[in-house]
C-alpha cells in the first residue's frame, strides 16, 4: 500500500548500449509496466460497529458476492479489473454511514512473488471441483430422475458455474474441466431423453416449391426445443398452416409420408453450419425476412452455440416455462407457438419502426 520504488535496470545507465538492446529494454520496461497495471488490486479495509449485526450480514454478503479474496481480518481486495471494484466503495460509504471504519487503497505488489500470492486468496479449485462431482452424481443418476427432474438439476448447475465463472478472475484449468464436464452431462441428458441432435450434413441447400408441402403431415423427434419448436411454428406459420405434426422416438418411426425435419436423414435438417430453422428459412424463401432473420439467430445460438444473440436467453427462459407448464409434445407446441408469435410481433414492430 506504500508507494512502489522506480524500477530500474541494470543498463538502464552507464556506456551506450547497441540500438537493438536499448530498444529490447524500453519494450521489455513496457511490458513490465502493462503486468503491473493489470495486476494492480482494490483494497477495502474495514472495522464494523460490534453491536450492527443487520451490517454485518449485509457487508458478508456483499463481499462474497462480488468475490473478494481475504488478506487478513478486516482487509478484502479484488482485481483492480474487476467488475465489482465499484462496490468496495459503496460498501465504504455505508459503512462509515453507520460510524464503522473503513478505508479503500490501490495495492500495486512489487514482485512476482507477490502477486502470486494475492492471486491464491482467488483460487476457485475447490468450488469447481464440488460443482464437478454434482455433475458427475447427476449424471449417474438422470435415467432415475427422469426428464423434466434432471432438466431442472443440470439448470442449476448451469446457474453455479456461470456465478462462479464470473467470480473467477484468475481462470484456469479448473474451470476448463467444470465446462467439459457440464457439456458432457448434457450430452448425457440429450442421448438419454432426446434421441440424440441431427449431425450437419454437407449437402447443398436448395429452393422447395412450397405447393408441394401443403396439408402435410411433418414428423420430427418427441420431447422437441429449441429448434425443433421454433421449425414446426415456421411451419405452421409460414409454409403450411394446415401442417399437423407427429412426435416420434426414432427416425425409422416415421410415416410414410410424412415430412421429417430435424432429425438424421430428415428432408429437412441441419446442413453445413445451419441449423433446422435456418434450412427451413433458406429453402423457402423466408430468409428475407429480417424478424425472422432474428429469430433464426436466437434459435442457433440456443441449439448450435457461437455468437450470443441478445434475446436468445430471454426467449429460452419462456419456452422452458413453456416445458414446465405443458403436459404434451402437442402442448409444449401450443405455448411455443404463442410465445414466437409475440417475438415475431416484437421483433417486426422494432424494424419497421427503426426503418
Amino acid at each position: 500500500m506504500a508507494a512502489s520504488t522506480p524500477y530500474t535496470r541494470p543498463y538502464a545507465t552507464g556506456p551506450a548500449r547497441p540500438l537493438s538492446t536499448r530498444l529490447a529494454y524500453h519494450y521489455s520496461l513496457l511490458c513490465d509496466i502493462y503486468d503491473i497495471n493489470m495486476d494492480a488490486f482494490d483494497v477495502l479495509v474495514l472495522s464494523l460497529p460490534t453491536r450492527n449485526s443487520t451490517l454485518r450480514m449485509r457487508v458478508w454478503r456483499a463481499l462474497k458476492q462480488t468475490g473478494c479474496g481475504v488478506l487478513r481480518d478486516g482487509v478484502y481486495l479484488l482485481p483492480a479489473a474487476a467488475a465489482g471494484g465499484a462496490g468496495l466503495a459503496k460498501m465504504e460509504s455505508e459503512i462509515k454511514s453507520y460510524g464503522g471504519f473503513a478505508m479503500t487503497l490501490e495495492l500495486k505488489p512489487r514482485s512476482a512473488g507477490q502477486v502470486a500470492h494475492l492471486r491464491k486468496l482467488f483460487d476457485r479449485s475447490a468450488q469447481y471441483g464440488t460443482l464437478v462431482q454434482k455433475m458427475t452424481a447427476t449424471r449417474n443418476l438422470l435415467a432415475r430422475l427422469g426428464s423434466r427432474r434432471a432438466q431442472t438439476a443440470i439448470r442449476r448447475l448451469e446457474r453455479a458455474v456461470e456465478e462462479l465463472s464470473q467470480k473467477d478472475f484468475f481462470a484456469g484449468e479448473a474451470k476448463l474441466q467444470a465446462v467439459a464436464a457440464l457439456s458432457e452431462l448434457k450430452r448425457r441428458y440429450q442421448e438419454t431423453y432426446a434421441g440424440g441432435e441431427p449431425r450437419f450434413s454437407r449437402r447443398s441447400l436448395r429452393q422447395f416449391n412450397g405447393v408441394r408441402y401443403q396439408k402435410r403431415l411433418w414428423a420430427t423427434r418427441k420431447a422437441p426445443w429449441v429448434d425443433r419448436l421454433a421449425s414446426a411454428w415456421l411451419i405452421k406459420r409460414f409454409i403450411d398452416r394446415d401442417a399437423k405434426f407427429v412426435w416420434i422416438a426414432r427416425p425409422s418411426e416415421r410415416p410414410r409420408k410424412a415430412v421429417g425435419f430435424d432429425f438424421d436423414g430428415a428432408e429437412f435438417t441441419h446442413v453445413k453450419n445451419r441449423v433446422t430453422f435456418e434450412v427451413l428459412l433458406a429453402s423457402f424463401g423466408l430468409d428475407r425476412d429480417p424478424a425472422l432473420a432474428a429469430i433464426g439467430a436466437a434459435v442457433h445460438f440456443l441449439d448450435a452455440g457461437g455468437i450470443p444473440v441478445p434475446d436468445a436467453r430471454g426467449l429460452e427462459s419462456l419456452l422452458k416455462g413453456a416445458k414446465e407448464k405443458a403436459r404434451s409434445d402437442d402442448g409444449l407446441l401450443a405455448e411455443a407457438m404463442r410465445t414466437l408469435d409475440l417475438l415475431y410481433a416484437a421483433y417486426r414492430s422494432e424494424m419497421h419502426n427503426d426503418g
